[in-house]
């Protein structure tokens, strides 16, 4: 839990690049480090592996060896990354020592996504218990904007998603992720 959270807070934001070229097994992942959603401090990357299993140790190791000490919450689009590359969030907390706030535009239907994993992966017992340890999915724009909390009370994860939002319902850090990731690796950002 955070004692008080302030306009400025520390946020990093990720998100991951498109992966629709063929032959291509590894996608960027982009963390955007903010105050706030006014100004940016840095930015983060790494590769990941299209449907693997390295999303977490990536996110962890991006943030643990930054130079940003003064971080106070971690965003993520989504849970799956680059495919079906599902983030471990109770241990992207545990080993970060921050909450971390999980931002959803539709709100996903875990049943078709299990029933996708059981159909496509070996190993989608792991994937499906990474997908439930995730927690209660919350709607706080009804319709239009979900959201998950790890280690940090759900009152205050809204808190900090108004805080960091600016031009749309998408918090800034994730935004800003979406775009630098998007231009990465087609060439040029793709609408939010």
């Amino acid at each position: 839990m955070i004692r008080k959270v302030k306009n400025q807070i520390r946020v990093v934001g990720f998100d991951d690049g498109t992966f629709r070229f063929k032959g291509r097994g590894k996608t960027i992942l982009i963390g955007v480090v903010m105050k706030g959603s006014q100004e940016v401090v840095g930015v983060l990357s790494r590769w990941i592996a299209v449907d693997g299993w390295d999303a977490t140790e990536n996110m962890i190791d991006s943030i643990i060896t930054s130079r940003f000490e003064d971080l106070r919450v971690i965003m993520l689009k989504g849970i799956t990354y680059a495919g079906f590359n599902i983030v471990d969030v109770q241990r992207l907390s545990e080993e970060t020592g921050l909450p971390v706030i999980v931002v959803i535009r539709k709100k996903p239907d875990l049943n078709a996504m299990r029933e996708a994993l059981k159909k496509h992966f070996p190993d989608w017992r792991e994937r499906i218990e990474l997908l439930d340890k995730a927690g209660e999915i919350f709607e706080m724009i009804p319709g239009k904007l979900y959201y998950q909390s790890i280690n940090i009370p759900p009152k205050q994860a809204v808190e900090i998603i108004n805080i960091t939002q600016k031009s749309s319902l998408i918090p800034e850090p994730l935004r800003l992720a979406h775009m630098i990731a998007s231009a990465v690796m087609t060439g040029e950002s793709k609408r939010e």
